[in-house]
């Protein structure tokens, strides 16, 4: 596979990359009314082979949009139940006795697909949700000694409730920063709930999606975002962000290289989803909060003070210069 220009066409005659892009947001909100920045982002987590967390309230379309993202894309899509009895064979597989060829065979888990739907990952105990940490970081699993590549692309959609804690185990710092975005998806506005109310074919509108592009057009169209140019000036500012997140009074934990590398990453995909060839700095500050939220640690004073996470990230960006 090439590495081709994102303006230039990624598969097949009359599609730029800006065009498939958008031919697969348009298919999810098809089934998903009212949230198309919801949208986007999740296709650009797709496409920048990252990651998705989505927490929030029951009821507002977590799973629907991880469901129609995977019927979006012409590839293999796996959910699990995550409950406090899973076991990580549950999610990765197991060598079963083959009483005829006298030999262990491994019998996948649905974590070999292209799309995981993850839901409610916070209900699994701890030893469950790390298995999940080979296949997310370097898409592999090792199973009794033996390592087993993951199809590509391949992407782990992870649903959470953040407002119940009793029975659930919080994710730690080390699978937090795994997750490329963190979204909330939120309430409908008026109009579409009110869309939502009336029709009667809402679910046949997910049941009848069909797939817009190939594993391989998606494949091709990160391999055209990471050709997209970023200057020495926006890499420092990346790099002032970082270390100005590390030296803050109000962060415990600031920026990790893997968060600095994924919106950048990010930010690629989110520049040739609009038709540029480079990067710029609005393009970093748009998606620093849904990128990095989820990865710092407020330090105890900014806690007490009633900062959270996407305040003092935000404030970090109003404070470091951006590059002329």
């Amino acid at each position: 596979m090439t590495t081709m220009d994102p303006t230039t066409t990624p598969a097949g005659p009359g599609r730029s990359f800006s065009a498939m892009f958008d031919s697969i947001c348009s298919n999810i909100a098809v089934a998903v009314r009212g949230k198309d920045d919801v949208i986007r982002l999740t296709v650009t987590c797709l496409v920048a082979g990252g990651h998705l967390l989505i927490e929030d309230v029951p009821g507002v379309g977590k799973t629907t949009i991880a469901k129609a993202l995977a019927r979006s894309v012409d590839g293999r899509f796996g959910r699990v139940q995550f409950t406090p009895d899973l076991l990580p064979s549950d999610v990765l597989g197991s060598s079963v006795w083959n009483q005829s060829s006298g030999a262990f065979e491994f019998r996948a888990g649905p974590v070999f697909h292209h799309l995981v739907l993850s839901d409610e990952i916070n209900r699994a105990s701890p030893k469950t949700q790390s298995a999940l940490l080979e296949a997310m970081a370097e898409e592999q699993v090792t199973v009794d000694g033996t390592t087993y590549p993951l199809p590509r692309p391949f992407m782990v959609v992870a649903t959470q409730n953040p407002l119940e804690h009793q029975g659930t185990f919080p994710l730690p710092e080390s699978q937090l920063d795994r997750f490329l975005m963190r979204l909330s998806v939120g309430y409908p506005d008026r109009v579409a709930e009110t869309a939502l109310l009336t029709e009667t074919d809402h679910d046949d509108r997910l049941a009848g999606l069909g797939p817009v592009v190939s594993t391989e057009d998606v494949l091709a169209m990160g391999a055209a975002a990471a050709g997209v140019f970023v200057s020495d000036a926006l890499a420092s500012y990346l790099v002032e962000l970082a270390d100005r997140s590390r030296r803050s009074g109000a962060f415990a934990l600031g920026m990790s290289p893997r968060a600095a590398l994924g919106l950048l990453g990010a930010a690629r995909v989110h520049a040739a989803a609009q038709g540029r060839t480079f990067v710029s700095p609005d393009d970093i500050k748009d998606l620093a909060v849904p990128v990095l939220a989820h990865r710092v640690l407020l330090a105890t004073e900014s806690q007490l003070r009633g900062v959270t996470a996407a305040d003092a990230v935000a404030d970090l960006l109003r404070t470091t210069p951006v590059p002329g």
